[in-house]
C-alpha cells in the first residue's frame, strides 16, 4: 500500500492544481480573524482593513478579514466528493479596540458562509484547551458587569456536501469495514465536547514563523482523518501550515493535498516526516493495547464480546470491528518537488495465545 503527498507553496484562494469533485475530507485552521498575530497577513491581502482598525470600526474589519478567506471555502465546495466531509477548527476571538472589548464570532462567520455555499452543517465538536488562570481579559475583575468569561474552547465545524458518501462494489465497502474503528473509539471520539486533546506547542527554529503558527495538534486531526474518512482517501488542508494535517495522513494511510503561503514552513515538515514513522508505529501500538486493556477490563472478559477481528484474532464488541486492519507506515521518502510518497503493511494476526496482557506487534 502506498500514498502520495503533495504540498503546493502558493494562495489557496485558487486551487488549480486540484481537480473538482476530488477530494475525501478537507482538515484544516485557517488563519483567525480579529486575533493579532494574524493582522498583518490580513493587512497584506486587503489594505481597507488596517484602516478600520485605526478608525474604530472593527465590525468592518471583521467581515472584510473573513472576505479574504471566503475563495478559499468556495474552492473547498469545488473541490469535495459528493458526500465529502469539511472538518474546519478555528477559535472565536477577542479584544479591545478604541477602548471597546467585544468578541468577535468566527465560528459564526464561517459556519454562515459553508452554510451559504451549500455544504449542509453537522454537529460541531468543542474542544477545551488549557489556558492560564485567572485570565488577562477579565476586565474589572470581581466588579459586575464589567467582567467576563475566558474562552477555553475552539470550534472544529463540521459540513458535508449533499448526502452520505455512497460507497459502491465489493472493493469499495472492503476498504470501508478494514478502515473502521473500535466501539469504545467510537464512543469517546463521536462527544460533541473533547477534554482529552491537548493544545500544543510548535517547535520552530524561526521566531517569525512561530508568530505565525498556532498548528492544532496531532492527535485533533489524526482522530478526525479516522473519523471521517476512509484508507486511501484524498485529504486536504487548504492552510498547512507546519503540515500536521499531512503528518496525520500520512499516519494513517490516507493521501493528502496542502496548501501553504509560507514556504519557509516545509524544512519543518522535512525533519518532522523523519521522525513520523516511529511516532506512528507507537500510536498504532497504542491504539491496539488500549482495546486489548477494553477487553480484558470488562466485567464478563471475553465472554461480553460476540465477536473476534478476522486480522488480529481479538474480541471485538461488534459485528463492524470485524474487519479492521491497520496500517503500519514503514518510511515515507521524497518523490518530487514538495511531494512524499508514503508506504506501509499491515501487523500480523495476533494469535489466540497471545490475547492476554499487551499486544505484541512486529514493530514493539
Amino acid at each position: 500500500m502506498e500514498t502520495t503527498h503533495q504540498l503546493y507553496y502558493h494562495d489557496s484562494t485558487r486551487m488549480v492544481d486540484i481537480p473538482d469533485q476530488s477530494v475525501d475530507l478537507v482538515v484544516t485552521s485557517p488563519p483567525y480573524p480579529m486575533i493579532e498575530m494574524w493582522d498583518e497577513l490580513f493587512f497584506r491581502q486587503d489594505p481597507r482593513i488596517p484602516k478600520f482598525l485605526e478608525k474604530g470600526l472593527p465590525l468592518k474589519a471583521f467581515q472584510a478579514m473573513h472576505q479574504g478567506l471566503d475563495p478559499v471555502w468556495a474552492e473547498v465546495f469545488r473541490v469535495l466528493k459528493p458526500g465529502g466531509i469539511a472538518a474546519v477548527n478555528i477559535g472565536d476571538a477577542v479584544r479591545t479596540i478604541g477602548g471597546d472589548f467585544a468578541l468577535y464570532p468566527n465560528h459564526a462567520r464561517i459556519q454562515s458562509r459553508l452554510m451559504d455555499l451549500g455544504l449542509m452543517p453537522l454537529p460541531t465538536i468543542l474542544w477545551r484547551k488549557t489556558t492560564n488562570a485567572p485570565n488577562k481579559f477579565m476586565g474589572s475583575g470581581m466588579l459586575p458587569p464589567g467582567a467576563y468569561v475566558t474562552l477555553e474552547h475552539e470550534y472544529i465545524l463540521m459540513a458535508r456536501k449533499g448526502a452520505k458518501m455512497p460507497f459502491v462494489g465489493d472493493d469499495a465497502k472492503r476498504n470501508r469495514s478494514q478502515s473502521a474503528f473500535f466501539w469504545e473509539e467510537r464512543n469517546q471520539w463521536f462527544s460533541d465536547v473533547w477534554f482529552d486533546v491537548i493544545g500544543t506547542r510548535q517547535e520552530l527554529g524561526n521566531k517569525d514563523l512561530r508568530k505565525r503558527s498556532a498548528a492544532f495538534p496531532f492527535e485533533l486531526v489524526y482522530r478526525l482523518i479516522h473519523m471521517f474518512s476512509v484508507q486511501g482517501a484524498v485529504v486536504l488542508d487548504p492552510f498547512l501550515g507546519t503540515g500536521t494535517t499531512t503528518l496525520a495522513a500520512m499516519a494513517s494511510g490516507r493521501n493528502s493535498r496542502g496548501y501553504e503561503l509560507e514556504a519557509a514552513f516545509f524544512q519543518g515538515l522535512q525533519d518532522q516526516v523523519a521522525a513520523l514513522p516511529v511516532l506512528a508505529a507507537r500510536r498504532l501500538k497504542d491504539r491496539l493495547d488500549a482495546h486489548q486493556k477494553f477487553v480484558a477490563d470488562h466485567p464478563d472478559g471475553s465472554k461480553g464480546f460476540k465477536y473476534v477481528n478476522e486480522h488480529y484474532g481479538f474480541p471485538v464488541k461488534t459485528n463492524q470491528e470485524r474487519a479492521i486492519r491497520l496500517p503500519r507506515l514503514l518510511e515515507v521518502v521524497p518523490a518530487g518537488l514538495h511531494r512524499f510518497e508514503a508506504r506501509y503493511d499491515f501487523p500480523v494476526r495476533v494469535e489466540p495465545e497471545a490475547q492476554t496482557g499487551n499486544l505484541t506487534l512486529p514493530f514493539d
